[in-house]
């Protein structure tokens, strides 16, 4: 027996299947209407009742920047890590964040040391820079404490708080 046979013969049961279930609900209606409608309409209302029960689920944020304060003091803090000695990258020109590679000169030791930033460094606002319609998306900050002090460079707004 050939594929195609047992796919023909299913598909013959499934139709004769169909066709009975339909000459039943069809008798039932005639004899019983009542009966009938009834069922039509309890599978209805549990039709009704699953889309409806979806529930109030929480949403789901990312994390969110605060109102901040150009001459406030803050601390920087990456909220996408849990390493605290991730470093935060403090660069020169705004959004040159996701196109900064300097993995290689980090190894070589080229890197100047005031471009990576503790988590926890003090650091007061100087300005704000808008990004894809996001109002203060990049914020310029000065380094109030350690070796750093009074370097500044941009850094993205969620990682001041």
């Amino acid at each position: 027996m050939s594929t195609e046979e047992n796919l023909n013969k299913s598909t013959d049961a499934a139709k004769e299947t169909a066709g009975k279930l339909f000459a039943s609900m069809m008798e039932l209606k005639e004899s019983n209407p009542k009966v009938f409608f009834g069922i039509v309409g309890g599978v209805v209302f549990l039709l009704l009742v699953l889309m409806m029960s979806g529930g109030d689920s929480p949403m789901v944020s990312g994390p969110t920047a605060k109102n901040l304060v150009s001459g406030q003091r803050y601390v920087l803090k990456n909220p996408n890590t849990y390493e605290i000695e991730s470093p935060i990258q403090l660069l020169a020109v705004p959004g040159a964040i996701a196109a900064f590679d300097d993995s290689e000169e980090l190894e070589k030791g080229k890197v100047d040391s005031c471009r990576r930033i503790a988590q926890g460094t003090a650091v007061s606002i100087q300005d704000f820079q808008d990004f894809a319609g996001k109002k203060n998306a990049f914020v310029k900050v000065q380094v109030e404490d350690g070796q750093c002090k009074d370097s500044s460079g941009w850094v993205l707004a969620i990682d001041v708080q």
